[in-house]
């Protein structure tokens, strides 16, 4: 393992205290803080030198920021119109196709099985509330979620038979 040149290890434990000091105030974890920090600084222009510490306070600042407005532009799902109840068949069929995804989740490798579940689950939970649940990093979440649905669906795919080709014979 190699470790860092004293400059990189200052910055990381300052990175560390700033975001601890802005994740509580921001309603988000401090990991996630300082991994759009990280991010931000390599969309800056990184691996340059260190940056200093009034642009590493103004990154966590912003970054917070950026978060308290995510936050206050979440709305729940299942505020819209309502609409007509459906059939009996579509029922029927809805509750099967559900079923189904729910076998293929049961059988998706590591971690995959139990994030989907989740996102999957009547609570309709928040990525916050899943994090905590999984013991993942909120800011972590989005990319393994996508992992997990490719994963998914190379499994149903697989599962599904394709058509034979009509019209002309090969």
């Amino acid at each position: 393992m190699t470790t860092l040149p004293t400059a990189w290890t200052t910055f990381a434990t300052a990175l560390a205290a700033e975001a601890a000091a802005e994740a509580g105030p921001a309603g988000v974890e401090a990991a996630d803080l300082e991994q759009a920090v990280w991010l931000r600084w390599l969309e800056h222009g990184g691996p340059a030198p260190v940056p200093d510490r009034d642009w590493l306070r103004e990154a966590v600042r912003g970054e917070a920021r950026a978060a308290r407005r995510r936050a206050g532009a979440e709305v729940p799902c299942g505020t819209g119109p309502v609409v007509a109840a459906p059939s009996a068949e579509s029922q029927a069929l809805q509750a099967l196709r559900g079923r189904s995804v729910r076998e293929a989740v049961r059988r998706l490798p590591g971690r995959c099985g139990a994030v989907l579940s989740a996102l999957l689950s009547a609570s309709d939970p928040t990525y916050r509330e899943i994090s905590r649940e999984l013991g993942i990093s909120q800011g972590a979440l989005g990319p393994l979620r996508s992992r997990c649905l490719g994963c998914l669906r190379a499994s149903l795919r697989s599962e599904v038979e394709p058509l034979e080709p009509r019209g002309k014979e090969r």
